[in-house]
């Protein structure tokens, strides 16, 4: 199933070096996107050759969060591998949870996009390996905005993609302007709508870790996101996540869509454009950054076979084998991981979205700042974040259905996050 050569380029830096053919099992918890699906279908040639088995467990994206992180936080030992992202590697890892990751020198540590390699890293020790990386920017029909006579421009005013959107939306004919994240969570509706608020100059919490989501910004970020989705979204948007979202757009039922940059591999519609995430005047934080990564729980008995299926499945081999299967092909291979990927001619032709998503993570700036005093984009990379999110995430979605108003919305919100931070000890 790979390309002849690869199989035994890749194999040649993880097990046949270490003895050959192994009976080990590993199970392996895996959000249910689209490049997580084709891993199964391609390391079918990695069990062929190494004799290591494995069981995939595919969880869409909030059940995995919880199980995993549920799993190993208390040491169960159910999964040998688990996806995590750029929240919880450099917690976790720092925490004990999860093992340090030292892979041979073939694997080229340093062909790393950046960004990624940071994100996933406590004082320099990687953690997890990026899968593929992204950030969000915006995917829309050309042949609607031409149509409608409108453009949408990179990092555009939340006014004029609101004008775009009223301008293409038409429901009488299943097309709706704009398509985003509803569903509850912090990984999310909150992943978009905290990007939305940092555009607006809005932030999770003060430099003492006091949460200010009753602000100003937060209420036009919000009262925004609302009027949006309500007026020119699909119906049920506070049930839409990616997968979702995905569906719709491939059958033709979106004019534009605002998310992960990864989601161009699996656009099936013909003539999407792509443009850099709109702001409202701070364009710092209104692309999130994010990769969802292998991570090996502390104290699993197959931590070295772990530790070799990951370096081949996070390797340049890997990326190879997408490419050359007959299923896959260029298009579909993992993205926004490793520099060396968009140097790939066959990727290059077949990847028009290529230069919009790597400008797109280039441009994320997860650093803490002065309107932020925390790392993370669309989220804040501290232990109680997920607890807050999760929280705030089920007012948002409320506010999105029309069971409550934004300003209740919001201050549900913050007395449920000021709750979460006292109990925690940032403040009395």
């Amino acid at each position: 199933m790979f390309r002849k050569g690869a199989l035994r380029a890749a194999t040649a830096i993880t097990l046949l070096a270490a003895g050959g053919v192994s009976a080990e099992t590993l199970t392996i918890a895996i959000v249910n996107n689209g490049h997580m699906i084709n891993m199964q279908k391609v390391a079918e040639a990695y069990t062929a050759e190494t004799g290591v088995e494995l069981n995939w467990v595919s969880l869409e994206e909030g059940v995995l969060r919880e199980q995993v992180t549920s799993d190993t936080a208390t040491g169960g030992g159910q999964y040998d591998i688990i996806n995590i992202g750029m929240q919880e590697a450099p917690i976790w890892g720092a925490a004990g949870w999860i093992e340090p990751l030292n892979f041979s020198e073939s694997y080229d540590l340093d062909d790393i996009l950046p960004a990624m390699r940071n994100g996933l890293s406590h004082e320099g020790q990687l953690y997890a390996a990026p899968f593929y990386g992204e950030s969000s920017m915006v995917m829309y029909r050309k042949d609607l905005t031409d149509a409608a006579g409108v453009s949408i421009a990179d990092n555009d005013s939340w006014d004029n993609v609101k004008a775009a959107a009223a301008a293409i939306h038409d429901p009488d004919n299943g097309v709706y302007g704009a398509c985003l994240r509803g569903k509850p969570g912090w990984g999310d509706n909150m992943a978009f709508i905290t990007t939305v608020v940092n555009s607006y100059g809005g932030a999770w919490f003060d430099a003492d870790y006091r949460p200010v989501l009753d602000s100003p910004e937060w209420n036009a970020a919000i009262n925004f996101y609302v009027d949006l989705l309500s007026n020119y979204g699909p119906p049920g948007s506070e049930g839409n996540s990616f997968n979702e979202i995905l569906a719709l757009y491939n059958e033709g039922k979106c004019g534009m869509w605002i998310d992960a940059t990864i989601a161009a591999s699996f656009l099936e519609v013909d003539g999407v454009a792509y443009a850099q995430s709109p702001n409202a005047g701070n364009p710092v934080g209104a692309n999130w950054l994010w990769a969802w990564a292998m991570a090996i729980p502390a104290g699993s008995p197959n931590a070295e076979a772990a530790s070799k299926f990951i370096e081949w499945a996070t390797s340049k081999d890997y990326v190879q084998a997408v490419g050359n299967h007959p299923d896959f092909g260029w298009g579909a291979v993992p993205t926004g991981q490793r520099a060396s990927t968009y140097a790939i001619p066959e990727f290059q032709a077949a990847a028009g979205f290529a230069a919009a998503e790597l400008a797109a993570i280039d441009s994320a700036a997860p650093e803490a700042t002065d309107l932020k005093p925390y790392v993370g984009v669309q989220f804040a990379a501290i232990p109680e974040f997920p607890e807050v999110g999760s929280a705030v995430a089920q007012e948002m979605a409320a506010a999105l259905s029309g069971a409550k108003s934004v300003e209740d919305a919001l201050a549900a919100s913050q007395k449920a996050a000021d709750s979460i931070m006292k109990e925690a000890g940032y403040y009395d």
